[in-house]
């Protein structure tokens, strides 16, 4: 059996030049490094909406409302409808062009030509029509190479959207928390107020009645004023919350102040967090899986341009008709075709094709080196996330107890003064510390649930996309 040329070329187009990618994942250790506190265990995180976990449905409104119509998901979504047209117009190569072409001319021959005929007339017009139609043979893979790059980068935009999307959701359930830590700060403040208003007034009766100095007076007034002025930058913290988690939802700044302005507890933490190991980062987080198809699609560019290197091998055919008379342009005689093989080698770009190769070495080396570090930031997150979270419970516990003795030491300080055994002075440190260790709780209740969320979005945890809500969905206190 005679072997021909072109079944020699149809063998060797089943190979591909160029280094074949395989997926090595970095090394992770057995167990993480902190301990497993607070409810936090050993167990795989498999729970896809984990917010519910707070059993807070105000914050499950916000949350669908925003996987609807946030735009920082819409322009994930398009980038990843982008890279999927990419990877049509790379599978493309893989098929023939043509061109369609007609043309009309009117011409003069030479009368010292090759028509040197006096009866000829030297005038004629000239009518053309045809289809020019090219294919090349992927013969060294250049070709596969570039859809593998393509359909890797459709890949990593896509892990790229549900990167965006465990952000929002943590985004999200951040601000809320603010909002609602922000309206128990305020509460605090205005109960401690009011309970410095009526030492006030206390102090002013007994000045007035001779049992008190005014110097009683004027220290009860200024820490009336000074729990006052913290009133201003607590209404900011929440206006300001409630405008971001607007924007969240795709809606004006103040979309959500009415809804929103009811006061509601802060989401508690769950009893349980299932944290699973650091193996098992590499396969929730979506920032890493971007990486590493990133990685794929930068080794497959190398033999893109590995491809350059060798001959180009084309089948050209040219079918068309061509007649000097427009009525007899469609006839069989007008026929005109050309039909062969082509073979293009850059010959003397030889340099600036080793270049791009190894341009596109050190571009995936650059890769694979932010793939690692990709891995060792997502096990830092989830380190820091445990440390905290660990260490704000304990905070909360010793507050708590903070609380309880500052109360019972400004009840103690008031039973004294009235009966004239203390000075007022006592009185008031016991009321403004009593306040600040009211205020401290607060923010470490609201510190503890932003750690949760936190630890939650370091294990990649939200991205199987939830249900969008409902239209006119409320999500005011509950």
């Amino acid at each position: 059996m005679k072997t021909t040329p072109f079944f020699i070329l149809l063998l060797l187009a089943g190979c591909a030049v160029g280094p074949n990618y395989q997926n090595k994942p970095p090394a992770t250790p057995a167990q993480w490094s902190e301990p497993l506190e607070g409810g936090v265990t050993g167990k795989p995180l498999v729970a896809r909406e984990w917010w519910k976990g707070f059993h807070d449905p105000a914050l499950e409104t916000l949350i669908s409302q925003a996987v609807a119509s946030n735009y920082d998901l819409r322009i994930s979504a398009a980038l990843v409808r982008q890279a999927r047209e990419s990877l049509g117009m790379a599978r493309a190569g893989y098929g023939p062009t043509v061109d369609a072409a007609g043309s009309y001319s009117r011409d003069r021959a030479s009368r010292n030509g090759f028509v040197s005929n006096p009866a000829v007339n030297p005038n004629y017009n000239l009518y053309q029509s045809g289809f020019d139609a090219s294919w090349e043979i992927d013969v060294f893979g250049g070709v596969r190479r570039a859809v593998e790059a393509a359909g890797a980068g459709v890949e990593a935009a896509e892990f790229g959207r549900e990167d965006a999307l465990v952000s929002l959701l943590a985004e999200v359930a951040v601000n809320y928390a603010s909002v609602r830590g922000a309206q128990l700060r305020l509460t605090i403040a205005k109960n401690n107020i009011q309970s410095q208003k009526d030492s006030v007034a206390i102090t002013q009766a007994k000045l007035d009645a001779g049992m008190a100095s005014s110097l009683d007076v004027a220290q009860a007034s200024a820490l009336e004023a000074a729990t006052e002025a913290a009133i201003p930058p607590l209404e900011t913290t929440l206006k300001t919350a409630i405008h971001h988690l607007s924007v969240l939802l795709g809606q004006p700044p103040g979309a959500l102040l009415e809804q929103l302005s009811r006061e509601s507890a802060i989401p508690p933490a769950p009893p349980e967090i299932p944290a699973g190991v650091p193996a098992d980062i590499l396969r929730r987080r979506p920032d890493i899986r971007q990486a590493e198809r990133q990685l794929a699609a930068a080794t497959a560019n190398i033999g893109v341009a590995t491809a350059d290197l060798f001959p180009k091998f084309s089948l050209t055919g040219a079918p068309g008709l061509e007649s000097v008379n427009p009525g007899t342009l469609f006839n069989g005689a007008s026929s005109i075709w050309t039909l062969g093989p082509t073979v293009q080698w850059r010959v003397f770009d030889s340099g600036k094709i080793r270049s791009n190769i190894r341009l596109q070495r050190a571009l995936q080396e650059q890769v694979l080196a932010a793939y690692e570090k990709a891995v060792l930031t997502a096990m830092q997150d989830v380190e820091d996330a445990l440390v905290a979270y660990a260490k704000e419970k304990g905070h909360f516990i010793a507050l708590q107890k903070s609380v309880d003795e500052n109360k019972r030491a400004y009840d103690l300080a008031g039973e004294l003064y009235s009966k004239g055994l203390t000075d007022f002075l006592n009185v008031v440190n016991a009321q403004s510390a009593l306040y600040q260790a009211q205020d401290q709780l607060a923010q470490s209740r609201l510190t503890v649930t932003t750690d949760v969320i936190a630890l939650y979005k370091a294990l990649g945890g939200g991205w199987e996309e939830p249900s969008p809500a409902k239209p006119g969905a409320k999500v005011g206190g509950r």
